[in-house]
């Protein structure tokens, strides 16, 4: 198993370089939610530990859509919740932070995994440690200019800016050197929370448009 979930997710970031960040006080509507991103276009899906039925959710797209979309479990910080991760059936795990135990369970497991950093220091200490991409975040602190700046001389860094990503925004990421943007809010609305699913594949459909249009750095 080790890579197959790396190399999904890859060639998933490749068709459309974004995620789909999931994260809510409860998991009513999930499934639904999960299921309208998928139907439209959305390739790379985080659902975050802490909301209730993760793990059932997560157990359920991947049963239910195989190699089509890679499904990730959200901010796992411990190496208990990488093994509880996968155990639901996920193919990656995205941290806040950067904690190389972490990142080390998902490599022995076969997961992908985005841990979380900020400075150049602390992205290039992630990347070294195994990281197969980074998620940079806040991104709403540092902006696309921010992830050319640290490219410019460390040009093999896979990043992923998180963090109040708008539907605008996607482009100037993307075209600075991202490999995918991560989106919560801005793109999932109030859909979590019951609210109207055809308004949710709209705003997906533009995020998945506009994510294509755009040209990111390749993912080797």
């Amino acid at each position: 198993m080790s890579g197959i979930c790396e190399r999904l997710l890859q060639e998933h970031l490749r068709d459309v370089p974004l995620i789909a960040i999931l994260r809510s006080g409860h998991g009513e509507h999930l499934d639904r939610v999960i299921e309208t991103l998928a139907g439209s276009g959305v390739r790379a899906l985080e659902v975050t530990g802490p909301t209730p039925g993760s793990a059932a959710a997560i157990s359920e797209a991947a049963r239910r859509h195989g190699r089509s979309i890679s499904v990730g479990c959200g901010t796992v910080t411990t190496a208990d919740q990488v093994t509880r991760a996968a155990e639901a059936g996920a193919g990656f795990v995205v941290a806040p932070n950067t904690d190389t135990s972490v990142i080390g369970a998902a490599r022995r497991l076969g997961l992908a995994v985005l841990p979380g950093a900020f400075t150049p220091t602390e992205i290039t200490a992630a990347a070294t440690a195994g990281a197969t991409a980074v998620k940079v975040f806040p991104a709403r602190s540092l902006g696309p200019a921010y992830i050319c700046d640290v490219l410019a001389p460390l040009p093999d860094l896979r990043l992923v800016p998180v963090g109040g990503v708008g539907l605008e925004d996607v482009p100037a990421y993307l075209d600075a050197g991202a490999v995918a943007v991560g989106v919560g809010r801005p793109l999932l609305g109030d859909a979590l929370e019951g609210g109207d699913l055809d308004e949710l594949a709209g705003r997906a459909a533009a995020y998945v448009a506009a994510a294509r249009a755009a040209a990111p750095c390749p993912v080797p």
